[in-house]
């Protein structure tokens, strides 16, 4: 549920970036202003035509597009398959997707209580503005539960992000201690 959520959130602040009213955004989206009300309730996730109609409403340019709608399926899919979803992330929102999946139901207090990791940073983490520290990211999964091929595909899947983000800054690869 957090994901849609966090994915309902995401295309509300795209309007407000947008500056349009939901009654402006259902003449450029074709679609009625309560339909995309109700798509970023964050209760139930949109149709990809509800979505791809939302964000060109909003003036997404086309390019974009491919992105929205891997974080689309991401958020659609059966969580079950953690390590399916962490072969194909690419980016933190990815990783943080995979680590959400996992988690349900639980909340964020519970994980916090579970691991002695500020909920903050798990939240964090979940929605992808956070690069996990390996060790603590590892507790946080250990304590879900998580299968051992599951631990190793979040570790892969850390350290091939961390070291995208370090080539694309031009740094060495530091993971932050979050």
């Amino acid at each position: 549920m957090q994901d849609v959520e966090a994915f309902a959130a995401a295309m509300q602040r795209v309007r407000r970036q947008a500056d349009l009213t939901y009654r402006e955004l259902a003449d450029h989206a074709h679609y009625s202003h309560a339909h995309l009300v109700r798509a970023t309730s964050g209760k139930h996730l949109p149709s990809w035509d509800v979505t791809s109609a939302f964000l060109s409403g909003c003036g997404v340019p086309a390019e974009l597009m491919p992105a929205w709608r891997r974080r689309w399926e991401i958020v659609s899919r059966d969580p079950q398959d953690v390590v399916k979803l962490l072969q194909s992330a690419e980016t933190l929102e990815d990783l943080g997707a995979a680590l959400s999946a996992l988690a349900r139901p639980r909340s964020l207090r519970t994980l916090e209580q579970l691991t002695g990791v500020p909920r903050t940073t798990i939240q964090g983490w979940f929605r992808g503005t956070r690069l996990a520290n390996r060790d603590r990211l590892d507790r946080l999964v250990r304590a879900l539960g998580a299968t051992s091929d599951e631990r190793a595909a979040f570790a892969r899947t850390l350290d091939r992000i961390s070291s995208k983000r370090s080539l694309s800054s031009g740094r060495c690869p530091v993971v932050r201690a979050a």
